[in-house]
């Protein structure tokens, strides 16, 4: 095992150092102009109306593809890697994330206009007079302007943060703001806080409002539906109104126009990346940054661990009525709710379930995301549980419940007594195996905005806009939880053949 893991980190290690001195060099279509879309291979981040912009190229006759990435930062680095033409973005995260990118440029010419706003429920127009009641007052006071002073501007950046008034009190509740925090200036992480202008703004909002200010950061293609469902009150994350998305959300008035540009290649621009060390600084020793992989770390093992045991309780429950049926021909009707079970939990990918218990399910109940995360997973568990102990139980020789029926045994004391602890001592190495298949599917947790290792990874590149090595720093982590209890399960099965000799 050692030697196992010795060469994959050997081969890991290997990969990062290839992938920190790799130079980006493009091997398509040069894109100068909004012309030269026409045939190229576009990255657009999923749901953005960059997205929506892009699409009316893709299916031309000059083979115009869009490719769709759930954050900008995956489309930014395709384009250094050659695998895309350019990129559409919003002009202010474009000029953050081509920042440090020597090789990367923007085009002069803006690809669109758009004017941002905040998404609300359509069942909730007075929330949403009440918010265009206080960005009307925003506006007029000026405080808008100076929001957008503080972080767009060589002279203001930085200068004027919004405050809450001294004074400020929160009697009406508190205001959920669902956001997407890798789209800077907009909203990004810093620290332990959510900061940039929409940010900013939901804080002003939330005073003029007299409502604590309480934000939720999740994807952005889920952000609509969080709205929509009333998990949370209000979307900001540089939103502009379509036609599409009114007919499932409401808008407020703008509260500022932005332009959507194109990233391309610079055909006369060369630089070096920077280097191993200086890169790994700035990715986790830079303002603690490491903290973002050990805080979702901490989230994957409870939820994982509180979800597997569950799932063993609900796979047992399923297994027996399952057997007992297989046996006796009894329990009919239960025996039939547990195959549509099985069948609906295996036949559905696990992102779904989570997404349709935390939308759908717990629509209108506020809960725990942790404990909407540990449902979801310990449901999809419990089937998988459900068929590998069933499995092992109907592994087990029909004489040893005939010989405990002839002792005078019920069917249940059988069962209890002599069947499942020899069929538990048969599967217990493919329920490790299942633990550790679960810990590695909880990676999906980001998508309803659960802080989990792969989240906190995604919060990093989101920060440096570099994806390599936080991708390779995650990777790791999962690996060597893996080899661990692999390694525990080796030695679970080594000591049970032992035990059997």
């Amino acid at each position: 095992m050692k030697k196992k893991l010795s060469l994959l980190l050997l081969g890991l290690t290997a990969a990062l150092f290839i992938g920190c001195g790799n130079k980006a060099e493009s091997t398509g279509k040069q894109v100068n102009t909004i012309d030269d879309l026409e045939g190229a291979r576009i990255g657009v981040q999923l749901g953005t109306t960059g997205d929506i912009y892009a699409s009316d190229y893709e299916g031309d006759k000059a083979g115009t593809t869009i490719d769709r990435y759930n954050k900008i930062t995956d489309a930014v680095q395709a384009l250094k890697q050659g695998k895309l033409d350019c990129v559409i973005v919003d002009e202010q995260p474009a000029i953050a994330t081509t920042k440090d990118e020597p090789t990367l440029m923007i085009l002069d010419e803006p690809f669109a206009l758009e004017e941002y706003a905040i998404c609300i429920a359509k069942d909730n127009d007075e929330l949403t007079a009440q918010i265009n009641e206080a960005l009307a007052e925003l506006k007029a006071e000026g405080i808008v302007d100076q929001i957008i002073a503080n972080y767009i501007g060589d002279d203001t950046k930085g200068t004027c943060p919004y405050v809450s008034p001294e004074d400020t009190e929160y009697p009406n509740g508190t205001l959920v703001v669902a956001t997407n925090a890798e789209f800077p200036p907009y909203e990004y992480v810093n620290g332990d806080d959510f900061v940039g202008i929409d940010m900013e703004l939901a804080q002003a909002i939330g005073d003029k409002l007299g409502m604590k200010v309480e934000v939720v950061n999740m994807a952005f293609d889920s952000i609509i539906n969080a709205v929509d469902s009333h998990k949370a009150d209000v979307g900001m994350a540089g939103m502009t109104m379509t036609e599409e998305r009114l007919k499932s959300i409401n808008f407020s008035d703008s509260y500022t126009t932005a332009t959507q540009v194109i990233i391309s290649h610079d055909p006369e621009a060369t630089g070096e990346g920077l280097g191993f060390i200086e890169n790994f600084k700035r990715n986790f020793i830079q303002d603690q940054r490491w903290k973002y992989l050990t805080k979702g770390l901490l989230n994957t093992i409870i939820i994982a661990l509180c979800a597997v045991l569950i799932g063993m309780m609900i796979g047992f429950l399923v297994a027996i009525i399952r057997v007992t049926h297989d046996k006796t021909g009894g329990w009919t009707i239960a025996n039939a709710i547990c195959k549509a079970y099985i069948t609906i939990i295996r036949g559905t990918p696990m992102m779904i379930q989570l997404l349709i218990i935390y939308f759908v399910v717990f629509k209108s109940v506020n809960v725990s995301k942790i404990l909407v995360a540990i449902i979801a997973f310990a449901i999809n568990s419990g089937a998988y549980v459900a068929e590998i102990m069933r499995g092992g139980i109907m592994s087990i020789d029909g004489g040893q419940m005939e010989a405990g029926r002839s002792l005078g045994l019920s069917y249940k004391q059988t069962m209890i007594s002599i069947v499942l602890p020899q069929a538990i001592k048969t599967v217990l190495p493919s329920l490790l195996n299942e633990f550790i298949s679960l810990i590695k599917e909880t990676s999906i947790c980001g998508y309803i905005g659960l802080m989990d290792l792969t989240r906190g990874g995604d919060i990093i590149r989101s920060i440096t806009y570099e994806a390599f090595m936080p991708l390779i720093a995650v990777a790791l982590v999962y690996l060597v939880i893996v080899e661990i209890l692999t390694f525990a399960v080796g030695k679970l099965e080594k000591n049970l053949r032992k035990n059997e000799q």
